[in-house]
């Protein structure tokens, strides 16, 4: 059986490969187009460089290990096509998401910007109050792995954490769950709207601009999940008309950001490049599930963990 992997991994993690698996032969590229396909059993990417062409040139291909947790890069149609399954990470984000998330709202609470601006003006008077997360409420937009890890941080915080996911279903760490449908109903009285939203037909363009209109001008967005949950131009304006108190973003329609976008310049909005999720443990976790799944496979047992349901997206 022939594995490749189309990403970089250390010397070390290889080397435990071929020492506990000596009947499995493993290759390495950093270019999947160079890479000969014809015998390859199994393809571990980081999700960005798989095109329908390569599963073509593979016609042994029977499972897909995706080294990140999103799968709307992938060939979806012909992955299916062939029904080759599909696993991902599900689960490496949520600690160094969550804490993202706590970071951001702990600082914007409690005035760690002003500070940082104050010391470099040597200025000792505070020019406002901070405020707490004690006793305010949070909207999480996604109740997965990552949605449970931040209403477990919250509600050490004393915060009371609405859930949102699309059937309503009752979700751990949040004191109460709602379906997407009722989101609107909830705006007005959240102080904090985190969305952790996959990239899916269903949640594609969710947010419009009614949904900064409901919400507190007091109110904080945040969107750690995908740049196609809300059209960037949305989030402008809300931000410019004071809709809402201030917007942190992590992911944007077009990445990287541009230069001149007007986001960079906005007092009232954080801009993340794409790193909330990142994290010097990522990698490790992420080769732990593929190895936990790799002892199944080798023995022909299909029924692995973190399978995708490509039809949903996720």
């Amino acid at each position: 059986m022939k594995i490749l992997f189309t990403f970089k991994i250390k010397t070390s993690f290889k080397e435990q490969l071929i020492e506990k698996y000596p009947n499995v032969e493993f290759l390495h590229t950093t270019n999947i187009d160079e890479a000969s396909l014809e015998d390859i059993e199994v393809i571990v990417t980081d999700g960005g460089d798989l095109k329908s062409e390569h599963v073509e040139r593979a016609p042994k291909l029977k499972w897909v290990m995706v080294a990140a947790v999103g799968v709307d890069t992938l060939p979806s149609e012909a992955l299916q096509a062939r029904d080759v399954l599909v696993t991902n990470s599900h689960g490496v984000h949520k600690m160094p998401l969550a804490e993202s998330v706590l970071a951001h709202l702990l600082s914007l609470e409690r005035g760690l910007p002003d500070i940082y601006k104050r010391e470099t003006e040597k200025k000792w008077a505070l020019d406002s109050l901070p405020g707490e997360m004690n006793h305010s409420t949070a909207l999480i937009v996604g109740t997965g792995a990552i949605g449970g890890e931040i209403g477990r941080l919250l509600q050490a915080f004393h915060v009371h954490t609405i859930g949102c996911n699309r059937t309503g279903h009752s979700s751990p760490y949040m004191n109460e769950t709602i379906s997407l449908d009722e989101i609107m109903e909830k705006l007005p009285h959240v102080d904090y709207v985190i969305s952790i939203l996959p990239s899916t037909p269903q949640t594609r363009w969710i947010y419009q601009p009614e949904h900064f209109r409901a919400m507190k001008e007091t109110a904080v967005f945040m969107n750690v999940g995908r740049g196609d949950a809300v059209k960037e131009q949305y989030v402008l304006d809300a931000l410019k008309q004071n809709e809402i108190r201030h917007a942190v973003l992590d992911v944007f329609e077009t990445e990287p950001l541009p230069k001149e976008s007007p986001f960079w310049e906005l007092p009232n909005c954080t801009v993340s490049p794409h790193m909330s999720s990142l994290s010097d443990q990522y990698i490790k976790r992420s080769l732990d599930i593929m190895d936990t799944n790799l002892e199944k496979w080798v023995v022909g047992d299909q029924d692995l963990i973190n399978q995708v349901d490509l039809s949903r997206g996720y």
